[in-house]
């Protein structure tokens, strides 16, 4: 079963208005969410690495809301009435940060980025990593780290899997 999704009025709007400050990655899925493709089709369509983690973002900050179920036999039924929960990127930021998982995403992020860029590529990623002091601040970087991992070959092959394991952590 496939979770199909549709612009909220806010999307509607920042296609027009532009003000929502999306990255055009962000935007093109945007674009291609119209209520009627499952997000599979979708990730068919973009080949995008990050496409669950897009839609998460973009359904956290209300650009789109779930609109109905689509079975496998291409059948849609409507979302049901009580809330289903959010295919968010991120669990909860727990109060206060727990500084021992900020250090574990921060050593995570600089050895991925030395391992599958190169021991002095993307070093401005690493210091903001770094200088994070909330759980928040530090996931500023995610999405920087992970579109700088997928440019590599192995690192798009295994995406998914480090993707993950930093959002165990992050």
């Amino acid at each position: 079963m496939g979770v199909v999704f549709a612009k909220t009025t806010k999307g509607q709007e920042e296609l027009t208005a532009k003000t929502g400050g999306l990255t055009p990655r962000q935007r093109r899925v945007l674009i291609m969410v119209d209520g009627r493709r499952s997000v599979d089709e979708l990730r068919e369509m973009l080949q995008a690495d990050d496409l669950q983690h897009t839609i998460g973002l973009l359904e956290e900050a209300g650009f789109i809301e779930i609109a109905a179920l689509k079975d496998a036999d291409g059948t849609t039924q409507p979302a049901p009435a009580g809330p289903l929960p959010p295919i968010t990127a991120f669990r909860p930021a727990p109060e206060p940060p727990d500084a021992q998982e900020m250090q574990l995403a921060r050593n995570f992020i600089q050895n991925t980025l030395k391992t599958f860029c190169g021991p002095f590529a993307h070093l401005h990623i690493v210091e903001a990593a770094y200088a994070a002091k909330t759980h928040d601040e530090l996931r500023l970087q995610f999405d920087p780290w992970f579109h700088a991992v997928v440019q590599t070959r192995e690192g798009r092959r295994r995406a998914e899997e480090l993707r993950t394991m930093l959002l165990k952590v992050i």
